[in-house]
């Protein structure tokens, strides 16, 4: 199919600095030599491209929107074009990175001490360490304020019990920010692997995100000294601060597999010969859904920008990426069911990334922050009522 050439039918580009412009291009160059030659066979096998994390973290994708330590320092809407490259690649290259910049150095940047950052942040930027976020545990997902992850202060220590579940990035990690409930509020702990007590297993039998690792975290009378602990991390407000983090990139992420599926499509259905030996795309119905595509792919991109502009004004609210979050997942999880319908069987065949994409952002659709729950943020915004329960 040649270079991606992008998806922008109402002159976007028109809206982007030459700077923001060459970030993509050199994001999207990235992804066409490092990422698409070999995401089809580490799908189907079920494991991480392991060897593009260095490569990564020397074009300065790990931490792209934060300042100091190394960091690309680039802008919000940048880091936005970052992100929907990568997962045009695939969502679990994205998820990695997004992980690593929005919910590990982002934390031990905002929240760390002095020591914790030039410790970390150096490692994490560089790709030398990796990095995992444990929040959610097996009997709360959406409520993070069930956790049953407990801290108790003993002596010098902190001891830590408990258990996390669906943690990315946790069986290839070196340290684990884990948040526990203590006698003083919700506190984050980074966790060294190898830490006596502390245990990963990975999860298996995914069939979706399979390019991704996903991990439990077991953490069982696992001591870590008080240097460990987030000084400035104090109750839910600080997780769910990452999380937003995390969801903006999402946001501007899925436009990736959007424009991929559609793309696909496109020109599939310009090359399918049916019927008095017609391409397939001079069928109404044909048309009808990659019109759909095509309009709501841009209205998404142009919510993406707005919000990534706002980002950098600093004026973007939580609720803010809920609505971006919720609609933008949707609109690509559709782009890809109806592409997926326009290639007929071949859609299902590994040749083609349609069936790869809709797997994964059902995957998507569900993590930081499901479609419900982004709903009633919503919904609380406009009617100041929360509706959670």
């Amino acid at each position: 199919m040649g270079s991606f050439r992008g998806v922008d039918y109402m002159h976007l580009d028109s809206l982007l600095t030459d700077e923001e412009r060459l970030v993509r291009q050199s994001v999207r160059d990235f992804v066409d030599a490092e990422i698409i030659p070999v995401i089809k066979d580490c799908y189907n096998q079920g494991r991480f491209p392991s060897q593009i994390v260095s490569k990564m973290g020397h074009m300065g994708f790990f931490g792209a929107n934060l300042k100091g330590y190394g960091c690309a320092e680039m802008s919000n809407v940048e880091y936005g074009l970052l992100m929907q490259e990568l997962e045009r690649g695939d969502s679990g290259v994205r998820s990695f990175c997004s992980v690593q910049g929005a919910l590990v150095m982002y934390p031990i940047l905002t929240y760390g001490s002095d020591e914790q950052k030039q410790k970390w942040l150096p490692r994490l930027q560089s790709g030398e360490a990796i990095g995992c976020f444990g929040l959610t545990e097996p009997g709360f997902g959406s409520n993070p304020a069930g956790m049953q992850t407990t801290a108790r202060k003993v002596g010098s220590e902190w001891t830590i019990n408990g258990e996390k579940t669906w943690i990315t990035n946790g069986g290839v990690s070196q340290v684990a920010l884990v948040w526990a409930r203590t006698d003083e509020g919700v506190r984050g702990f980074l966790i060294e692997t190898g830490t006596p007590g502390y245990t990963i297993r990975d999860i298996h039998g995914k069939l979706s995100m399979r390019a991704s690792v996903t991990s439990s975290l077991s953490i069982e009378e696992c001591k870590v000294p008080e240097s460990a602990m987030l000084p400035l991390a104090k109750g839910l407000k600080a997780p769910l601060s990452c999380l937003t983090q995390a969801r903006y990139g999402i946001g501007w992420g899925v436009l990736g597999a959007a424009m991929d599926c559609f793309e696909t499509a496109r020109q599939y259905t310009i090359l399918r010969k049916q019927f008095d030996d017609k391409p397939i795309a001079s069928h109404q119905l044909v048309q009808d859904k990659l019109a759909w595509m095509v309009t709501e792919i841009t209205k998404a991109q142009l919510l993406a920008l707005h919000t990534g502009r706002l980002k950098d004004q600093g004026k973007l609210e939580p609720a803010h990426v809920s609505m971006l979050k919720r609609n933008n997942v949707g609109m690509a999880l559709e782009c890809a069911r109806l592409s997926r319908d326009l290639l007929g069987a071949n859609g299902i065949m590994d040749e083609y990334p349609i069936m790869r994409h809709m797997c994964n952002l059902e995957t998507v659709k569900t993590y930081e922050g499901t479609d419900h729950i982004h709903t009633l943020v919503i919904g609380e915004r406009v009617t100041g009522v929360p509706a959670y329960k």
